[in-house]
């Protein structure tokens, strides 16, 4: 099974792949899912850096 566009934001947010690099059409569903899931990890990941100053 073929990972959800939610699922592969979330990796290249881990990966540390810019939001920018989303593969989806702007406007489309899958850009959507894919933008929430970057932004999930990268929320996440910014507030552990944070935590650590």
């Amino acid at each position: 099974m073929a990972d959800d566009p939610f699922e592969q934001g979330e990796r290249a947010a881990r990966q540390n792949i810019p939001a920018e690099a989303n593969p989806y059409h702007d406007g489309s569903e899958e850009h959507s899912l894919w933008a929430a899931g970057h932004e999930r990890v990268a929320t996440a990941m910014q507030a552990r850096e944070s935590e650590g100053t």
